[in-house]
């Protein structure tokens, strides 16, 4: 079967590789699409995602498919499925599995990242990460499902009331995500903060965003019961702590690089008792994250600015590409 391999550091290759054998508790996915993300890019640079990518191995962590074959304990999904896939596997027995935090689990693998992924016509995850799909959630829609879940994570370790006054920093893709997922969860006033105005209007005109600011050029107050930083750089990140009002919460959702600092005022953590957070990854999620899709209560095709094949993507990964905000790969039919 076709597959593209990461062979090494910024280095990948279309193979043909057997197609798997199905455990009894797996599931055989043919893929349709997959996303590809900045953990990807991180991984084709040889930096770590969730955990440390080790060649060769097929990326795609962000896929739908078409359930081929299931092993002979699987009884959730049936051949024909419509499905997408949470690429997080917990071993269930460390000390973060056994305390209900599963996301910090120290055995953790991942579908795409330490066993081969999407970006091939076929691959193999458990049964237990396995999730149908509604008929209105199209499988490009649903290519999208593990970023939102893992916005959906993030937004459910804040204490959000409808009152609440909320910056979003970064217009990428996630950035835009956690606009409408602050809206779904009925956070009155959500602002935009970021370096695009062509995005920044989108997200004003589309999905209703109060307040915008070009960060280039415009001081953001210091007003704001909730900011997210959806960058992962140090400037935004102390951006987002200088936007605070008393008694805020800041959500460091973007990722930076793991060598990576930033300076705040500690007095003004104290002052403001400030609540500084960050999240990782995407426990119990998807199930909201296809509910929201399945509603319309996000919209994300219409963030979707690139469909590339196998052969584009390391072009997207270098950037060769230019003007990606999110880009998906059709995989098959």
């Amino acid at each position: 079967m076709k597959a593209l391999v990461l062979t090494g550091t910024k280095k990948m290759e279309i193979q043909d590789l057997p197609t798997p054998e199905v455990k009894p508790n797996e599931v055989l996915v043919n893929t349709a699409y997959a996303g590809i993300c900045g953990t990807d890019r991180a991984l084709y640079a040889g930096l770590p995602g969730s955990a440390d990518a080790v060649p060769p191995i097929v990326l795609g962590h962000e896929n739908s498919g078409i359930v081929a074959a299931i092993g002979s304990e699987v009884t959730n999904v049936k051949v024909g499925d419509r499905v997408t896939v949470d690429p997080n596997i917990y071993c269930g027995e460390c000390e973060y599995c056994r305390t209900d935090r599963p996301e910090l689990c120290d055995n953790l693998s991942a579908v795409g990242v330490t066993r081969d992924g999407g970006l091939e016509k076929s691959f193999t995850a458990p049964a237990s990460v396995v999730y149908p799909l509604p008929d209105s959630v199209s499988l490009k829609a649903a290519a999208t499902t593990e970023p939102i879940s893992c916005a959906v994570h993030g937004v459910k370790l804040l204490d959000l009331t409808p009152y609440q006054k909320a910056l979003v920093i970064g217009d990428g893709f996630m950035g835009q995500i956690v606009v409408q997922l602050l809206q779904a969860y009925g956070v009155h006033q959500v602002d935009f903060a970021g370096l695009n105005d062509k995005k920044l209007a989108f997200n004003k005109e589309k999905f209703g965003v109060t307040n915008t600011y070009n960060t280039k050029h415009d001081s953001i107050p210091a007003d704001y019961d909730v900011v997210i930083e959806a960058v992962g750089l140090p400037q935004t990140q102390e951006e987002a702590v200088e936007a605070t009002k008393k008694g805020a919460q800041v959500l460091m959702f973007g990722v930076g690089k793991p060598n990576q600092t930033f300076s705040m005022n500690t007095y003004e953590v104290y002052q403001k008792q400030l609540k500084i957070q960050g999240a990782f990854i995407n426990p119990y999620a998807f199930e909201d994250a296809i509910a929201l899709l399945a509603s319309g209560q996000l919209d994300v095709e219409s963030l979707i600015s690139h469909e590339v094949s196998l052969e584009q993507v390391e072009d997207v990964l270098n950037g060769k590409v230019d003007g990606v905000s999110k880009a998906v790969v059709k995989v098959s039919d």
